[in-house]
């Protein structure tokens, strides 16, 4: 047993945020506190939090998560989420290193030894899209995922529609499978337009159709669609997931590691989706650390299905990649469609902590983009 003796956390380009947890006996781990946009607010949190559990005992996992959620009255949401994803990535990274096993051991063993993946295409406002999924395929991806549409209105001309169609036959033209992201930009009145259109044309998943907060909206569309529906990015603990399991309205669940409560948080979330039939396939467009953390837990899942990552993802473009901050990035190396998993020890990846402090320092938070419609208002990105 070792106490913690220190919680520091580095905001590094692009836009992530990692945690390192110290205990009195010299033991390391690494987390990942990255919320997109939020960089500040995930700070103040850790900086409550770090002068709190300095002197807890590093090993007590999950006493350290129940006091975070149960003792802060006011509780759950991305923020507090996020920044005890950080902590509790760190803490399994640190346990798993002293033992010097990978944390998916202590998680009950691992059900498969490679991980099926896909990577982004075509960013924010879709484009290029063919060119990009022969890239993708070009690295030996045979899944892509990309925006569906631009920006739409609350009600828009069914013709915005057309272009989410071509892009999608484009991309099954070339072998691939593609998952259409509506990314909550697309309100009802659009979203079974866009649902019915793709169908014929078979994506693998359509995600977050509506926003989550539009759980009726949701319920209903499988009454219109056979295309399996994908959310849970913007749910952030198992209470969040519990109605939308409840209410039959998702095929695949993608919780983020980041933002949900980390590797504890994560495991317990894919036990209740397994009990309803539903699929994993956690997002994550984030940072090594994080993309690390699913795996050691898709490792150990039944219901696991593919997993998202951040290689060349448009936000990384002139900046820090997946590949950055670690010193064994080979570990993401794709390999007809799928990546080996890590057998070292922790996380299986090795930070690179020097890096980490260089570029950390004066690093800007990340700010999250908008787009204004024709009328000067603001629409959801």
């Amino acid at each position: 047993m070792g106490k913690i003796a220190k919680i520091e956390y580095f905001r590094v380009p692009p836009r992530w945020l990692f945690v390192k947890i110290t205990d009195e006996d010299n033991n390391t781990g690494w987390g990942e506190a990255s919320l997109e946009g939020h960089t500040q607010a995930v700070e103040g949190c850790l900086d409550a939090w770090a002068e709190r559990y300095i002197g807890f005992e590093a090993d007590e996992i999950e006493h350290l998560w129940q006091m975070s959620w149960r003792t802060s009255f006011y509780r759950g949401g991305p923020v507090f989420m996020s920044a005890l994803s950080g902590l509790d990535i760190a803490l399994w990274d640190l346990k798993a290193r002293k033992l010097n096993l990978p944390i998916y051991q202590l998680l009950g063993g691992k059900v498969r030894s490679k991980l099926k993946v896909y990577a982004w295409i075509g960013g924010d406002r879709p484009a290029d899209v063919e060119a990009q999924a022969l890239a993708r395929k070009a690295q030996d991806f045979d899944a892509v995922k990309m925006n569906a549409t631009e920006d739409l209105g609350w009600l828009d001309s069914p013709t915005k529609l057309d272009d989410s169609v071509e892009r999608l036959k484009t991309v099954k033209a070339l072998g691939m499978d593609a998952g259409m992201d509506f990314h909550g930009r697309v309100h009802k009145p659009m979203a079974k337009q866009l649902a019915a259109a793709l169908q014929p044309h078979r994506p693998l998943f359509i995600e977050e159709p509506l926003l989550s907060e539009h759980i009726g909206g949701i319920k209903a569309l499988p009454q219109s669609t056979s295309i399996p529906i994908a959310l849970g990015e913007r749910l952030h603990s198992r209470w969040d997931v519990r109605p939308f399991l409840e209410a039959g309205c998702v095929d695949i669940l993608q919780p983020d590691i980041a933002h949900v409560g980390g590797i504890s948080e994560m495991k317990r979330i894919a036990a209740m989706c397994e009990a309803y039939d539903v699929a994993l396939a956690p997002h994550c467009p984030l940072g090594p650390i994080a993309l690390a953390a699913c795996c050691q837990v898709d490792a150990t899942l039944a219901n696991f299905s593919i997993q998202e990552m951040s290689l060349g993802i448009h936000y990384n473009a002139g900046s820090q990649d997946l590949t950055a901050y670690i010193r064994n990035p080979e570990v993401w190396d794709v390999k007809d469609g799928y990546i080996e998993l890590m057998s070292g020890p922790g996380l299986g990846i090795e930070v690179d902590e020097g890096m980490v402090r260089r570029l950390s320092k004066d690093a800007k938070a990340w700010v999250s983009p908008g787009f204004i419609g024709p009328g000067g208002e603001i629409r959801e990105w």
